[in-house]
């Protein structure tokens, strides 16, 4: 409510925007929002196209190894400046679903 001339006038009020972030290993976060995949990398990589994607962005300075562990999958994401970048974690893709849809489960409370 704001005061003007004497009599109170409503405000819409502020809407916030509650981000909501997915923790990929180690002190590695991202926003669930910036995801544009999760994969297991096992199998993601037998295609060529995958295998030459990840090269690509290795060369770029584009992939984050979260850990020093055994990769076991990759999620690849796109920040509000339109970058993309792969993370590499030691979590398994299954495991980084299932965190994302108990976060979507929990927002929608």
């Amino acid at each position: 409510m704001k005061w003007k001339t004497g009599a109170f006038s409503s405000v819409s009020p502020v809407k916030r925007k509650c981000f909501m972030y997915l923790h990929l290993g180690q002190d590695t976060v991202v926003k669930t929002d910036d995801i544009v995949g999760i994969f297991d990398l096992e199998t993601s990589t037998i295609s060529k196209i995958t295998r030459e994607y990840l090269a690509k962005a290795q060369k770029a300075g584009k992939v984050v190894n979260v850990s020093m562990e055994m990769p076991k999958s990759f999620v690849l994401c796109r920040g509000k400046n339109r970058r993309t970048f792969v993370y590499i974690s030691q979590i398994s893709s299954t495991t980084l679903l299932k965190r994302t849809r108990y976060m979507q489960d929990i927002s929608n409370v």
